[in-house]
């Protein structure tokens, strides 16, 4: 791809030329991309279950550039050539990653603290966690809240768990587009 910044000829110039060069510009520069070929071959059906999830944030990307608060807060994450629309794409194709989930804090008594580190290639709006005995029974359910740095959440116990021996951890992070991971850890 041909990437031309501050041509007189092509400044401006948008479209396909002689179907093999595909004219576009995008933050001040004249980009030209190999022109797209329509692939000849019937899809197999893999491929074709692997463009449904890529036509979902196509329509989700067009979408939040439409809405306007959505479409500032991608365009202030898109640097250089990525708009907003790309880094919308993107957020709706990516997960969160649970990093770490640190739960030396946490003893079973009130006020203990499960410190989580999620991360996104846009951002984590929510962390959910629940508490159960190793017999399976909850102890407890609630909400994260996030750390000032940013990237780390933290949890504090609102139940006494006298015996914390097996008990399971189960980490549920979320992004803006409700995308859901989820981990779990044994105490």
């Amino acid at each position: 791809m041909a990437k031309i910044a501050k041509n007189i000829i092509l400044h401006g110039a948008t479209g396909m030329f002689g179907e093999q060069i595909v004219i576009r510009q995008r933050d001040g520069y004249t980009i030209m991309p190999i022109s797209p070929e329509e692939s000849k071959t019937e899809q197999s059906n893999s491929k074709k279950a692997n463009q449904l999830p890529v036509q979902q944030a196509i329509v989700y990307g067009k979408n939040q550039i439409l809405d306007e608060l959505s479409k500032f807060e991608y365009e202030a994450r898109g640097k250089g050539l990525k708009t907003s629309f790309n880094v919308s794409v993107a957020d709706f194709m990516l997960a969160p990653d649970i990093d770490e989930i640190d739960v030396s804090g946490y003893s079973g008594s009130v006020g203990d603290i499960i410190r989580i580190r999620c991360t996104d290639n846009f951002s984590v709006v929510n962390v959910d966690i629940s508490i159960y005995n190793d017999d399976g029974t909850m102890v407890e359910q609630g909400q994260a809240i996030q750390d000032r740095n940013k990237i780390d959440w933290v949890y504090t116990a609102t139940v006494a768990n006298e015996n914390t021996a097996g008990d399971k951890i189960v980490i549920a992070a979320t992004d803006k587009y409700s995308h859901a991971t989820e981990q779990q850890t044994v105490s």
